[in-house]
């Protein structure tokens, strides 16, 4: 029987394992709007005015190069609105300005040009929009005064979805009271969130699949496990799987000024809490205080 269930909580154990790497064959990607696409031309436009440029024209395509808004504007040259989508059509499939590819060519590179038109336009005007690290298209621009105006017109249109993060400011007051009682100070970005709370008693065994954590003891001592097998694991979200015991691993007592930094990966664990245990845990660029 021992044997048995000795079998059954390894199957189990796979089968997590499993699905948290079948988890990260999915990744979250953000997509480029029509209304998005119009914004960008509306800022290329805007821009255009501003420097009194005699025409252009734009052309937005998304991330694999398809054309979602084309416009010409006033005194643009015929030719311009396939020359604009060719440059944007570049930048987007090859991930980088279009400038590069001009500067490539006349750096003696020349057997580049012998790529088929549909994929490769090297004129500098067309530039990838990127938001929050991700390319989700890009924007060509033709007719301008000239080759250098193309490509100010065209970093105007793609820096218009581009937004600010703003400056967040707690007072020490409100620092404490999440402390005292737990609470989220900020989660209002895809990229790191900050928790404040304490620990008083042990945790269970956690995996964090596509974080690391570094960790910064503020208060407190506590024993704290890290590496090893997890025992009795199970997934609570996609890349968080948590567990009752570790079986090996390292066993330190971590207490106020220590840092420790814990790979992606690797489980760990707060075993035992001496009193009450305060740490600030940086986690893939997600601060958080426990």
């Amino acid at each position: 029987m021992k044997m048995m269930m000795k079998g059954l909580m390894s199957t189990v154990a796979l089968i997590v394992v499993a699905v948290a790497a079948q988890a990260q064959l999915l990744v979250e990607k953000k997509a480029l709007t029509l209304d998005g696409a119009r914004k960008v031309i509306d800022a290329v436009k805007m821009e255009a005015k501003r420097l009194n440029a005699p025409g252009a024209a734009v052309a937005v395509v998304d991330d694999g190069g398809n054309l979602m808004a084309l416009e010409k504007l006033d005194g643009a040259f015929a030719a311009g609105s396939q020359i604009s989508i060719g440059k944007a059509r570049t930048a987007a499939l090859f991930k980088r300005e279009t400038k590069a590819f001009e500067e490539i060519i006349k750096s003696g590179r020349t057997a580049m040009v012998s790529l088929p038109d549909t994929l490769f336009t090297p004129l500098q005007g067309g530039v990838p929009i990127v938001v929050d690290g991700q390319i989700v298209g890009a924007v060509g621009v033709s007719g301008a005064a000239s080759a250098q105006q193309d490509a100010e017109l065209a970093v105007a249109g793609a820096n218009a979805l581009m937004t600010k993060a703003a400056v967040n400011y707690f007072e020490k007051e409100k620092v404490a009271a999440a402390f005292e009682k737990g609470a989220v100070l900020f989660n209002n970005s895809d990229k790191y969130m900050v928790h404040a709370s304490h620990r008083d008693k042990a945790g269970e065994v956690e995996v964090h699949e596509q974080d690391a954590d570094i960790i910064y003891v503020l208060e407190g001592s506590a024993t704290f496990v890290t590496g090893g097998e997890i025992v009795g694991a199970r997934m609570i979200a996609p890349g968080e799987i948590r567990g009752a015991d570790v079986k090996g691993g390292e066993t330190r007592t971590i207490s106020k000024g220590d840092v420790i930094i814990v790979p992606a990966g690797a489980p760990h664990w707060f075993k035992a809490i001496a009193g009450v245990f305060h740490l600030a845990d940086v986690s893939r660029n997600v601060f958080k205080a426990w």
